[in-house]
Order: structure tokens, then sequence, then C-alpha cells
């Protein structure tokens, strides 16, 4: 057989393949298990495999490119519109296969090891902050119900619980809650410290990283979010230009235009929202700090807040500041402040 394109539907143990010729034709379609995967693709020996950019993507791109074939990850919002009929296993993969060949199509690149461990680090920070959120407003909601009001913030709660369940003050609650909320309190300095620890990893992280390094010179732009651009797009050779990754990260205007009637609305909040969020609140430290200053970028920050608001001038140094980070990051240059 002739295969010019093997289109996969990836999952856990049960994965579907759907082999293709140069027109398009179906050649062969077959269920495989995981152990059974790469002895039926160098069986095959495709030309080109094409996957979902979804869970696992990443690790099985690595494995076939070892192999010198050439992967192509779609996101799968892209490929939906080619699933006819029921979605089953075998249209998924016969979608993909429809997709990967036209020639309009944007693929996604696959990341590598340093990526997936940054990305990781991150996830897991994320996790550790819900939690530390949920246990914080479940504290807070236990002591209403006994009459006990904690300010705001997570600093208020950390620094009046240690009063509240002493055993010696007497405010209404008995010694067993007392030791509920002594064990809360516990679980709350274990992830301040789990926290702390994930913030120290990363600040080893983005000092090491070149491409972390360079960014991170740009107003707005912390370790964190270098961070979590970089385990993201990498070097950004997936991008065309910068308004590419804008658009890419919902930070252009939504469209619903029509002939000759242009219509822009907000944002499409499209993309990565974890990485939209950081741009975007990096954006508001420069935004707010601009009127102190009087360099370019700060009379353009404060034009833009007199003239549209603070949350649209935001969202337009957030804009601004990702398209500097794929010219870095495309280019390789140190970051340089406007004239």
């Amino acid at each position: 057989m002739n295969i010019n394109v093997l289109a996969i539907d990836i999952a856990k143990n049960v994965f579907q393949l759907c082999a293709v010729d140069q027109n398009g034709k179906i050649l062969k379609e077959k269920k495989v298990t995981r152990a059974k995967l790469i002895e039926t693709v160098n069986a095959w020996s495709p030309a080109k495999i094409a996957m979902e950019a979804c869970g696992s993507a990443n690790y099985w791109s690595r494995e076939f490119e070892s192999r010198d074939i050439e992967v192509n990850l779609i996101s799968p919002q892209y490929v939906k519109p080619f699933v006819k009929g029921n979605k089953n296993d075998k249209q998924d993969a016969r979608a993909i296969a429809e997709a990967v060949q036209r020639p309009s199509m944007n693929f996604v690149s696959a990341k590598t090891v340093e990526q997936q461990d940054m990305q990781s680090l991150l996830r897991i920070r994320e996790g550790y902050l819900e939690m530390r959120t949920k246990i914080c407003n479940q504290i807070r909601g236990l002591l209403a119900e006994y009459g006990i009001i904690v300010a705001k913030g997570v600093n208020n709660l950390r620094n009046q619980l240690p009063s509240i369940f002493d055993s010696k003050v007497g405010n209404g609650l008995t010694a067993r809650m007392k030791g509920y909320l002594e064990m809360q309190y516990t679980l709350l300095l274990t992830l301040d410290e789990k926290i702390d620890m994930a913030d120290i990893e990363i600040k080893q992280l983005a000092k090491e990283n070149d491409n972390c390094r360079r960014i991170q010179a740009i107003e707005g732009v912390g370790e964190i979010t270098a961070v979590a651009i970089v385990s993201h797009i990498g070097n950004g050779s997936a991008f065309k230009n910068g308004r590419h990754l804008s658009a890419y990260l919902g930070l252009v205007p939504k469209q619903q235009s029509s002939g000759n009637k242009q219509q822009l609305l907000g944002i499409s909040k499209r993309g990565d929202k974890h990485i939209r969020k950081l741009l975007v609140h990096g954006g508001r430290s420069v935004v707010r700090v601009a009127e102190k200053k009087n360099d370019q970028r700060s009379c353009w920050v404060k034009r833009i807040k007199n003239e549209r608001g603070t949350n649209k001038a935001n969202v337009a140094v957030a804009n601004k500041n990702a398209r500097i980070i794929l010219a870095m990051l495309k280019s390789g240059e140190e970051y340089r402040k406007a004239a």
C-alpha cells in the first residue's frame, strides 16, 4: 500500500487508524491496541501521520518523529466539521484524514519534553491555588454559621484562624469544632508551602531558559507569564506573525461582518485562557503605573486609557505584549524599548 496519510484517533488503550492515498481514497481501516500501535505504524510505513492535538498527542508525535515520519497535529475544533453522521472512533479517524488534506488547515506544533515539564509545573501550581481558595471559602462558610465573620483575603484568614481555634478563647465554638478548624489551618499552611516551592521552581526555570529570560524584559511580563508562554508556543515557529498569536490567544475583536458592513465586538477569548489571563493582568500593572511615566509606551497607554477606558487599555497592552513576544522568540533578539 502506498499510504500518504495515516489518521489516528488516539485514546488511552484503543486507537482507530484510517489510511488514505494521495487522492484521499481510504485504503485501510483498523482498530489496534496501545501495545500494537507502533508495530502497526512500522508495518504500514505511512508518509505522514495526522492526529488531533489532545491528550498524549505530544508523546506520540515525538515517538513517530523519532522514526522519521512527518506528524501533523490538528486542533479538535477544526476536525469536528468533517465528522459525518454519528460520532464514533471510525468517523473521527476519517474526519482527521479529511481535515489534514485541506491546504488551508492550521496545525499545532508538538511540545518538547522541556515544554511539558514547564506546563506540568504551572498546572500543579494552579491546582494548589484552586485548592487553597476552596479551603478558605469553606472555612469562612463554616465560621459564618457560628456567627464569626473573617475579612476577605487569604492573609486575613491565615492570621485570624489561630486565635479563633485557640482553646482559651471563648467565641461560641465547641472544642470539637476548634479541632476541625486547626486541621484545616494545618492544610492551609501545607498548601502555602507547596505554592512557595512551585514559585521557587518557576523562578529557576525562568532564569535557566534563554527565551524566558529575554521576554521578561518586557513591561508586564513576569516569570510565571514567561514560563507559561514558552511552555505553550516554544520558539513561536508555528505562528506567521504577531497578530496570528494574538488571535490564537483571543486578544483580538470578535467579528460579525457581512458584505460592506464591518462589525467588531469584544475580544474573542479563544485559545489558552490561562495565558490570556496572565497577559491581561500584566497589562493591568502597566496601565496602573503609566501615569507616573512619560516615555513613548506610557504615553500610548495613557492615550488608550483616556479614549477607551481602563479595561480596553489593559487588553491593548496584553495584545501588544503578545506581538512583541512572538517577534523576540522568532528573531532571538533582546527587548528594545521604543525610542
